[in-house]
């Protein structure tokens, strides 16, 4: 980085992630909202980026009580990715943000040229402050969280296991998880099973999971392994830890002749937002099917 003679300041996080998270962390409009400010009472509403060399971002940060607000632009010069990035603000001071992964956990080091309004270690402390929440939501991420969600379906307690676990009924109303969305494999105690699904890309994924309980009419335990990716099974590596061992657990009773559906789901801090939208939609579109 050509830094002009402009004095240089760096700063450096250890993140608990592997590199492919921090990056996608870091560079995602989505995430990038959730992280970048200094302090609790400021926040970014509003984030755009075009990551690649000469393409431009543009993050909106201001004070929560609406007294003073900024946009922070600049343009990239490199990105080398999960390795690299180099841009230039619209003041022309030049930034460059390092990945290196060691053994699983993942250093981010920058270092900006000092603008020469506010003093060196003012600076140093504001980006230091960011760089330290940008660790703590990247960690956050993975801390696992335990849902739960109901139905009371007005069938019988027969017809609301059969309709749950048969593979068209299945795949109707898991269709507001993935449109594609089916499994391989069996619902005995002990078997091996694919939950499967096609992505943006066209490319078939899914989870590796196993029947870990399966009592007639009554429990379903579902214990997730590993990922699909690419039609590879993989069970090991930081790209499934995550997942790794957490439960899908399904039980039913019956309450004034109607069925009740009770599901435990583990996931993450990152899904979490995702299933409390989907799951009740999933399970009103069962009612539905077996209400018919």
């Amino acid at each position: 980085m050509n830094t002009s003679g402009k004095t240089l300041i760096t700063v450096q996080t250890m993140v608990n992630a592997p590199i492919q998270k921090v990056w996608d962390v870091w560079t995602n409009p989505h995430h990038i909202t959730q992280w970048n400010n200094a302090s609790d009472d400021w926040h970014t509403p509003k984030a755009e980026n075009d990551l690649r060399v000469g393409g431009k971002f543009l993050t909106r940060m201001e004070a929560k009580d609406g007294s003073f607000g900024f946009d922070f632009e600049g343009e990239y010069s490199k990105v080398e990715e999960h390795q690299l990035i180099e841009y230039f603000m619209s003041d022309k001071r030049n930034v460059e943000i390092t990945f290196e992964e060691k053994g699983g956990v993942t250093q981010v080091t920058e270092k900006f040229e000092a603008e020469e309004t506010n003093p060196i270690d003012m600076q140093q402390f504001g980006w230091q402050s960011i760089l330290n929440n940008f660790k703590k939501y990247t960690e956050s991420l993975s801390q696992k969280v335990r849902l739960v969600f109901e139905v009371e379906i007005n069938a019988s307690i027969e017809r609301v296991y059969k309709t749950m676990l048969a593979q068209e009924t299945y795949k109707q109303w898991t269709k507001e998880f993935n449109p594609t969305s089916s499994y391989k494999g069996s619902w005995e105690k002990g078997s091996k099973i694919l939950f499967l699904g096609v992505d943006e890309n066209g490319q078939e994924g899914g989870m590796v999971s196993r029947i870990k309980e399966n009592i007639l009419n009554s429990f379903v335990s579902i214990e997730h392994i590993g990922m699909l990716i690419n039609g590879q099974e993989i069970t090991t590596g930081p790209e499934v830890e995550i997942w790794a061992g957490s439960e899908e657990n399904y039980r039913f009773t019956t309450k004034n002749g109607k069925t009740i559906v009770e599901v435990e789901l583990d996931t993450n801090n990152e899904y979490k937002s995702y299933f409390e939208d989907t799951y009740p939609k999933a399970l009103n579109v069962l009612k539905n099917i077996c209400e018919e």
